[in-house]
Parts: C-alpha cells; structure tokens; sequence
C-alpha cells in the first residue's frame, strides 16, 4: 500500500467517524428535547393560563407538521445534500425554542411547534440514519443503525433529569433557553453528519426518483410497515407527553416522570444495539412486529394498577428497551428494500403515518383526559391498535427484499 493510499484510507476512515459521530449528537439531541416537552405541560398551563388540550394541540402541530414535511424534506437532502438540510434544520430548531421561551399563549405554543417540527424532519433520526446508513457498507449496516440509534439515545437519558431539575427550581423559561443551548450544538454536528454527501456510492443508480416512488406505492411490504408505524408514533407520543400529567394525578412525586423518562433513554441504548444486532441476523420485519406486541404488552401491565414509583420504573425500562430500538429495524428495512439512494425520501414518506400518529397521541390523549378526567380510555385505545400493527407487521410485513431493488452498490470498507 503507497503512502497516498494510506493517507486516503485514515482520512476516510476519520470522515466515516465523524458522520456517525454528527448523526448520533443530531439523534441525542433532537430526541432528547422533544422527549422532554411533556415536562413543560403543568408549569406551562399554569403560567399561561390555558388548557392542558390547548398544550397538546402544540405539541399535534409539531408532530404533524414533522411528518409532512419530512418526505419533502428528505427529497431536498437526496436532491442536494444532506449537510446544508442538517445545517439549515439546527438553526430552525434555534428560532422555534425561541419562539417558545417568549411564548405568552396558545398562538406563540403553536408558531413554536410547526417550527420545531420542520427541525425535527431535518436532523431527526430520517436524516441522522440515512447519513449512517451510506457511510458504512451493507454488512455492517444493521449493527452501525444500531449503535448510532444507541448514542443518540444519550440524550433522552440525560435531558429529561436536566430538564426536570431546572424545571423545579427555576421557570419553564429557562428550561426553554436551555433547550435552545443544547439547539446550538446541532450546528457543527450537522456538518460532520453531512459528509456522507461525499461517500463513494451516493450519487449511484439509474432509477429516477419518481420511478421509486411508483415501486414503493406498490410495494405491500413497505406500506404495511409505514401503517404499522402509525402506532408506534401514537403510543409513544401519548407516552411523553401524558406521563407525567398522569402521575401527578396519581398523587406521585413531580421528579418521578423525568426519572422514567430518564430510564427510558437509558434502556433506549440497550434496546438500540439489540436491534441493531439482531436485525443483521433475522427478518426484521417480524422484529419489529414483535416489538410492538411487546409495548402492547407492557402498556396492559402498566396501566391496570395504579402507578407506585416501583413499578413505574420497571414499565420505562421496559418501554425503553422498545424504544428507538423500531428506529434500526425501519432504516434497515427501507435500505434493504430500495437502497440507500432515495432512502431520505422513502423514509419520510414512512414517517407521515408515524407523526399522524404521534398528533393523535399526544392531542387525542389531552381531549379525553379533558373529557373524561382520566387517561383509561387513551391507553385501552394504545393496547388494542397496538396488538393489531404487531399482528398485521409479521403476517403483511415481508419479506423486505425485492428482485429489482432499487439502490446503490456496496460501499467500500
């Protein structure tokens, strides 16, 4: 090997650190912040003045207006590049935590929410995985998602007890200025992400984009995973931004729901690098059926006692190892079915029914506690569709694999 050769070789392999670096800070704490709003829900309304539907109409904004513009958010990035999309989508992120710090009503709460949504469909985890996705070859796809997906759930560990430890001793405003901090750091991040722009392979393939897009429609294995992915989206979002109203009517200490949150993003690590092991060893698509089966499960033990600290604890570590580990298992799917050329759009494409979802959730779960004075309805609701996407994702849901894949060749490794 010349000298050149080697140069070229530890550059590469710096440049590929770097991304999956950027991809995992862009994941921790993007994820870490939008799992922390339900935190904001009790102080907010007080302050404010308003209803607690009236908060999570908010929060439907920002999960609606993620999904809608995240298919044509990743078709810019396939278009022009994932680093201006990342760069661009940290500082939007920036202006709508402002808009939220000076928030004073439900109209500031809502401009706030379609802001941050838009930031989330440009350096969430769509992008952050397909960034990881072309830095690494196929072999090693499945376990690099995961280990990635594991990093950036850092941030839904640490910000959560952050978040809950200012809420306590200061107002929500300088938890939102805090937030806006932490939005800073996905600048430079964003960039180092964007260097899979520059991978061997990306620009490979001769299929347009909207002949894919014609394949996908017709594809059942990827439309019964995108409407599997509703669920995911409603029963998780329901869960952030519920938890901790819930047991504050269970009579259970305040610090308590940002512990479980916390738990959360700590078994999300677990559940991460499991999936992303696992998916390169069996079908993902029954994986991912039998995850939310499992979350199915695990709700039902949940919720039919009334909540100790014990047992909430147990329920996040449980629900944490469910997590982003879906996360993995849907990039890998996607890029086994088309590649990783168009995988920006096609994952965006899949998310619209995991942020309709996610509204429902998060607005459905404030206007039948609004109703009814308690969330049983909500979680029944959970369970039930729950059960059924699990069901449907293993029997509907395979195999991923097409005779005319659409996609790059092998990168390098």
């Amino acid at each position: 090997m010349t000298a050149i050769t080697k140069a070229e070789s530890g550059q590469r392999q710096v440049s590929v650190r770097l991304i999956l670096i950027g991809a995992a800070v862009l994941l921790s704490i993007g994820m870490g912040i939008r799992q922390s709003l339900g935190l904001f829900l009790t102080p907010m309304t007080r302050d404010l003045g308003i209803a607690a539907a009236d908060f999570t109409l908010a929060i439907a904004m920002q999960n609606i207006v993620w999904g809608l513009s995240q298919a044509p958010v990743g078709a810019l990035a396939d278009r022009f590049g994932l680093r201006v999309t990342l760069i661009a989508g940290a500082a939007i992120y920036v202006v709508g935590l402002a808009i939220m710090a000076l928030a004073g009503g439900v109209a500031a709460l809502l401009v706030s929410g379609a802001f941050i949504g838009i930031a989330l469909s440009c350096t969430a985890s769509s992008l952050a995985m397909t960034a990881t996705a072309r830095a690494v070859s196929e072999e090693r796809r499945s376990k690099t998602l995961g280990i990635v997906s594991a990093a950036g759930s850092l941030g839904t560990l640490l910000v959560p007890l952050a978040t809950q430890g200012l809420l306590a001793h200061e107002p929500w405003q300088i938890g939102a200025l805090f937030f806006l901090v932490l939005a800073l750091v996905m600048l430079p991040a964003g960039f180092w992400a964007g260097g899979a722009d520059y991978m061997p392979g990306r620009g490979a393939g001769r299929t347009s984009m909207g002949e894919m897009l014609g394949q996908a429609m017709r594809h059942r294995p990827f439309l019964v995973m995108s409407g599997a992915y509703f669920v995911c989206g409603l029963n998780l979002v329901f869960l952030t931004t519920h938890l901790p109203t819930y047991l504050a009517i269970c009579g259970q200490d305040p610090m308590l729901s940002a512990e479980a949150l916390a738990v959360i993003g700590g078994m999300n690590c677990i559940g991460s690098l499991a999936a992303g092991w696992l998916g390169a060893r069996y079908p993902k698509h029954i994986l991912l059926g039998l995850l939310y089966i499992l979350r199915a499960c695990v709700f039902t033990a949940y919720f039919i006692m009334p909540p100790t600290p014990a047992s909430t604890l147990v329920f996040a570590a449980a629900m944490g190892m469910l997590w982003l580990s879906v996360a993995p298992l849907v990039s890998g799917l996607v890029a086994e079915m088309f590649g990783t050329r168009y995988m920006a759009t096609l994952l965006g494409i899949s998310f619209v029914m995991h942020q309709i979802g996610s509204s429902l959730g998060a607005w459905g779960g404030g206007l039948i506690f609004t109703a009814y004075g308690s969330y049983d309805r909500a979680w029944q609701i959970g369970v039930l569709i729950g059960f059924g996407a699990g069901v449907v994702q293993i029997l509907a849901g395979g195999p991923a694999q097409r005779p005319d894949r659409i996609g790059a060749p092998r990168l390098a490794t």
